[in-house]
């Protein structure tokens, strides 16, 4: 394998394994969120929505690759 084969590769594997760990937080957060509302905490299931949509906004390179 070509080293510039190579350096893409890994480049791949890291994007990657950056978005499966985005991919995990965002479930968390819909765990944790559902918990609130189902103990009808519906103001606090509220305020951690808007945090995680932050969250998406400040993400979006790991979605969108840049460069």
């Amino acid at each position: 394998m070509a080293q510039s084969d190579q350096v893409n590769a890994e480049r791949l594997v890291a994007e990657l394994e950056q978005a499966e760990a985005y991919e995990q937080r965002l479930r968390q957060i819909i765990l944790e969120v559902r918990d609130q509302l189902a103990a009808g905490n519906h103001a606090a299931a509220l305020s951690m929505l808007n945090a995680a949509l932050n969250e998406i906004d400040c993400q979006t390179d790991v979605v969108v690759h840049r460069g």
